[in-house]
């Protein structure tokens, strides 16, 4: 019975990932339809909102969906289907990647206001997830790479994606901030997202991968708020000190603890 619910935990991974997969494709325009950016009345995109970021950030996605794709497929070789850390993982990354290509869909078809409980089910499964890769040890460099790399590239990055897609639909309703201007929210706002990220290298102990994406999110919010359509310098600022706080946090806990483990992640 163990060994035939292991085997569906390994298929459902890897079908999960082929889903997420082909929707990043479709949801990118590469198959002819309308580019994320571009969809639901452009609402997330680089000059919708103070805090979106500039559209190069995006390409963080190419080694997010890598990594998924290298996971799904290594944890599907018979070494890792009885191994005790790939079943505590396999069904949070493979709701993460369901719940990844249903948020494309959401934007897709317009529905912004669904798309940010979705999103926000995806920050909550990813953290789950990233516990788990902190409460139990990798057995090697290959799977420190693909599972605990992945999943801290993949939650950084969301919790940036989390608060552009809720300040869009904020924005798209009409929001009027309670008399706050758009850069006092867009300084609380990025701050909040500094601090998450501060947070996590708390919790992580330093955790290189989760920094890397959440700072690169950041750094194109404010390259963006400089160069962009949408010009705004307090939150370019805030989002440039909000990057040396997780950068410098992350560093110090590395150095301070010296770790061995989890080199990349």
């Amino acid at each position: 019975m163990d060994e035939t619910r292991d085997t569906l935990r390994q298929a459902v991974v890897l079908v999960s990932a082929i889903i997420a997969v082909v929707g990043a494709f479709i949801g990118s325009g590469a198959a002819g339809g309308t580019p994320i950016q571009n969809a639901a009345g452009g609402a997330l995109a680089a000059d919708a909102t103070p805090i979106a970021p500039g559209g190069p950030a995006f390409a963080i996605w190419t080694p997010i969906y890598v990594g998924l794709l290298a996971y799904a497929v290594w944890q599907s070789l018979p070494k890792q289907r009885t191994d005790e850390r790939q079943r505590r993982l396999g069904y949070p990354i493979a709701a993460s990647l369901i719940l990844n290509a249903t948020w494309i869909l959401s934007i897709q078809f317009g529905f912004l206001a669904a798309s940010v409980p979705i999103i926000a089910a995806l920050l909550v499964v990813l953290i789950w997830a990233f516990r788990i890769t902190l409460d139990t040890r990798p057995k090697n460099v290959v799977e420190t790479i693909v599972a605990d790399g992945t999943v801290g590239l993949y939650l950084g990055w969301v919790c940036v994606a989390t608060a552009a897609n809720v300040t869009a639909l904020l924005v798209a309703a009409g929001f009027r901030g309670f008399g706050l201007g758009a850069d006092a929210w867009a300084v609380l706002i990025v701050s909040v997202a500094g601090l998450v990220g501060v947070l996590v290298a708390i919790r992580g102990n330093g955790r290189l991968a989760p920094a890397v994406s959440l700072s690169w999110g950041l750094a194109w919010v404010a390259i963006a708020r400089l160069t962009g359509d949408l010009l705004s310098a307090p939150a370019a600022i805030a989002a440039m000190v909000a990057v040396a706080a997780v950068i410098a946090v992350t560093i110090t806990l590395r150095i301070r603890n010296r770790s061995p483990r989890a080199v990349v992640a």
